[in-house]
C-alpha cells in the first residue's frame, strides 16, 4: 500500500489549508475521514466474504471425503454380511440334506411374531377406583372457569 511519512502528510495538510481554506477544511477532513472509514469497512467485508467462501469450499471437500468414506464402509459391511449369509445358508443346506425326515420333523417350530400389547390409557384410567381419584384430586368432570371460581369462592361473597 502507499507509504506516507510525517513529512508527506504535513505537506498535504499545508496544501489543503491553502487550497481549501481554513473555513471549509474541517468539513472536508470530516468527509474524507468518513469516506476512508467506509472504504476500510468495505475492504474488511470483502475479506470476510472471501474467507467464508474458502471455508465453505473446505467444508464441502471434507463433506465429500466423509461421504465417500461412509460409502466404502457401507459396501464393506454389505459384502461381509452377504458372505456370512451365504456361509450360513450353505451350512444350513448341508445340515438339512444330511439328516433324515424324522430328524427334520423334530425341529421346533419358529416362535410366534411379536405383537404390540395395544395399551389403552383410557381403560387404565377408568380402572382406577373413585376413592383414589378423589384423594389424588383427579378431575372427573369438565367444569367451566366461572363454575370453578364460584365453587372456591369464600362463603358470604356471592
Amino acid at each position: 500500500m502507499l507509504d506516507f511519512g510525517f513529512d508527506k502528510l504535513a505537506l498535504i495538510g499545508a496544501v489543503a489549508l491553502i487550497v481549501i481554506g481554513p473555513e471549509k477544511l474541517p468539513r472536508v477532513a470530516r468527509t474524507v475521514g468518513t469516506l476512508l472509514g467506509k472504504a476500510q469497512r468495505y475492504v474488511a467485508d470483502v475479506k470476510a466474504e472471501v474467507n467464508r467462501s474458502i471455508e465453505l469450499e473446505e467444508l464441502q471437500k471434507m463433506k465429500s471425503q466423509f461421504e465417500t468414506a461412509a460409502r466404502d464402509v457401507e459396501q464393506s459391511v454389505r459384502q461381509e454380511v452377504s458372505s456370512a449369509t451365504q456361509a450360513l445358508n450353505q451350512t444350513w443346506s448341508d445340515v438339512t440334506s444330511d439328516t433324515s425326515y424324522e430328524a427334520a420333523s423334530s425341529i421346533a417350530p419358529p416362535p410366534p411374531e411379536y405383537r404390540h400389547p395395544k395399551k389403552n390409557w383410557r381403560l387404565k384410567r377408568g380402572a382406577t377406583p373413585m376413592w383414589f381419584k378423589q384423594k389424588a384430586g383427579v378431575r372427573r368432570h369438565t367444569q367451566s372457569g366461572a363454575a370453578r371460581v364460584a365453587r372456591f369462592r369464600p362463603p358470604g361473597i356471592r
